[in-house]
């Protein structure tokens, strides 16, 4: 792996990390357990997108290994994996196809993640009751996806642009064009 990719995973490692932080930080405004917008997931879904499937599976369960040992527990660990692994696999598979964009490959991910949790959480209590949470989970992880998927999509979508409009001046040129105003949006 090359210089490049490694710092720029690290790079979205660490806003993974900060939008974790940020999430922990917003009060619950449901009485369902486990339902959260899930803003890391902006940049996995970028990562997965931009970097490749191996990288996305690393910056996120990387992500989830330190946002749980920095401002979580060993349980929220447990969830956060099963959440995440069974996510990520459904995420890669659906993007494989070449099928689906972005928004609908997220959707997958925030409703296999809530899957992921739910499962766990049967396993953990030992009760099969909190399957019952799952058409709410269904529906956040599909709203939740929705709007990750979005988001993603814009950010991926305003770097292409960017890269598109210079690649076409070279360095010398760069602020002479920006200050005449030639990278308008069309």
């Amino acid at each position: 792996m090359d210089t490049r990719k490694v710092s720029q995973m690290g790079l979205l490692i660490a806003l993974a990390l900060v939008l974790s932080y940020i999430e922990a930080q917003i009060p619950a405004f449901v009485a369902i357990p486990g339902i959260k917008v899930g803003l890391a997931n902006i940049v996995v879904v970028f990562a997965l997108y931009r970097l490749g499937a191996k990288e996305a599976v690393t910056i996120s369960l990387l992500r989830v290994l330190l946002a749980s040992l920095m401002f979580g527990s060993v349980l929220s660990l447990a969830y956060s994996f099963a959440g995440a692994l069974l996510s990520l696999l459904g995420m890669v598979l659906l993007k494989r196809t070449k099928l689906f964009g972005s928004v609908a490959v997220s959707v997958v991910g925030g409703v296999l993640h809530n899957l992921g949790q739910i499962l766990t959480a049967c396993i953990v209590l030992d009760t099969n009751v909190v399957v019952y949470y799952l058409p709410f989970l269904i529906l956040s992880g599909t709203i939740a996806g929705v709007v990750i998927g979005l988001l993603s999509s814009l950010i991926l979508n305003r770097l292409d642009y960017a890269r598109e409009k210079d690649s076409h001046c070279d360095g010398k040129h760069r602020e002479e064009d920006l200050n005449k105003g030639n990278f308008k949006e069309k």
